[in-house]
């Protein structure tokens, strides 16, 4: 089985050393996802036959949190986010490399905030509780700071690359989708 998750294209802006990250991060949206369905069919059933889990509501919360959260940095590293300027596609030299940057730039301001604001949160979270089982909702919170940390490190490591080697993938038109670097 091939592990390599990288396409070809992209691989001038990552580091392979961050490519564990992203499979691990990967792996936690699917575990997140399926935590998350699986809690939801199980709600279903028990409040039908009348015998409701009241925890499942906190357990279903906590997987769309964080598979939410974690998904966002994920879409960081993979570009898969909502673009900032699609004008960047078809621009060239310097004038794709300022647009991209700021785009980058801006994509980094947010994983910041996130930091910031998401630490203030959860440490003020642990005033509030989920019922029934009285859980600071710190424990959600802290989905927010984690995940700009992962925005904020696979920004500067696709403005670091971007600047040295360009934003635009080699062979830019023609390119074959599933052209995985090995």
């Amino acid at each position: 089985m091939d592990q390599h998750i990288v396409l070809n294209r992209d691989r001038h802006l990552k580091w392979p050393a961050f490519d564990w990250l992203e499979r691990g991060l990967m792996v936690l949206c699917g575990v997140s996802i399926f935590g998350f369905s699986v809690a939801v069919v199980c709600d279903i059933v028990t409040r039908t036959t009348g015998t409701p889990w009241l925890w499942l509501q906190e357990v279903t919360s906590a997987f769309f949190v964080y598979g939410a959260f974690f998904g966002l940095a994920v879409a960081t590293r993979r570009a898969d986010h909502l673009m900032l300027s699609a004008v960047t596609e078809s621009l060239r030299g310097l004038p794709r490399q300022i647009v991209d940057g700021f785009n980058r730039c801006v994509v980094l301001a947010c994983g910041l905030c996130m930091v910031w604001f998401g630490w203030e949160n959860f440490l003020h979270g642990f005033g509030s509780f989920r019922m029934p089982s009285l859980t600071p909702l710190a424990w959600w919170y802290l989905a927010v700071p984690l995940a700009g940390v992962f925005v904020v490190l696979f920004s500067i490591e696709q403005l670091v690359n971007g600047l040295r080697h360009g934003f635009a993938s080699p062979g830019h038109a023609g390119e074959d989708p599933e052209d995985i670097v090995p």
